[in-house]
């Protein structure tokens, strides 16, 4: 958690994005667009010179999308281990957007304290989701995605399960006075009934087997494109 009474990006300021993108070696041209983000601060940024595409088409007008990672939020080992996942379907002609290898052969960089990486501009538009044949496309992609991420599992990224949302929590708003003395044993016979409810799910599923996934596969993450190569779903995020 920040404790120091400001946002953490409060010192993620324009010319703080553009001199983080020529440390290295991005010339920016001036023109900058924040873009839809909850966690993180993503940004199109317009540049003076074309970046390296790494296979994707080279778009009429330089730009390059640039991804600044919330502090503390994760490791540089789970975000690299997404990244090389990435690039993993890349490489089997799954159609994703990873990271460019700028400075070194890196995909995450650091300046003035925040994490960053670079990644190509791609256009394109809304799928039709009321369109079978849309589905039909994206769910073949989605089940390559998915058969890939089953090689092998994340080791780096956080689980979700019940200690670190459930009891994890819990004991940090009990502990830190986060909830009234005259609803303390409401809330606390409630919040046992849940985590029991959760417990027996657990029970219930046995052992399972995890695979890595989008884990944000919205719309939004998702541009169709009728031109190019190749067209259909590009799976950005």
């Amino acid at each position: 958690m920040n404790t120091s009474g400001n946002a953490p990006y409060s010192a993620l300021t324009p010319d703080c994005v553009l001199n983080a993108l020529d440390s290295v070696g991005l010339r920016g041209d001036g023109r900058l667009l924040a873009l839809n983000s909850y966690e993180n601060r993503v940004y199109q940024i317009g540049l003076e010179e074309g970046p390296p595409t790494q296979g994707l088409e080279t778009p009429s007008s330089p730009m390059v999308v640039a991804k600044f990672y919330r502090p503390g939020r994760w490791t540089d080992a789970a975000i690299l281990e997404e990244h090389a996942f990435v690039q993993k379907l890349a490489e089997r002609e799954i159609p994703v957007v990873p990271a460019l290898l700028l400075g070194k052969g890196r995909t995450l960089y650091e300046f003035e304290g925040f994490r960053f990486s670079v990644f190509p501009k791609l256009g394109g538009r809304a799928p039709e989701l009321e369109d079978r044949a849309t589905l039909e496309w994206m769910g073949r992609f989605i089940g390559r995605i998915h058969a890939i991420g089953a090689l092998e599992p994340f080791r780096e990224r956080p689980a979700l399960d019940i200690s670190s949302f459930g009891e994890e929590p819990r004991d940090y708003l009990l502990s830190h006075g986060f909830i009234p003395a005259d609803l303390d044993e409401a809330w606390r016979s409630v919040l046992a009934q849940a985590l029991d409810g959760v417990r027996r799910c657990y029970e219930r599923a046995g052992d399972i087997r995890t695979l890595r996934l989008h884990c944000d596969c919205h719309a939004g993450n998702v541009l169709w494109t009728e031109c190019g190569k190749p067209s259909g779903p590009h799976f950005v995020d």
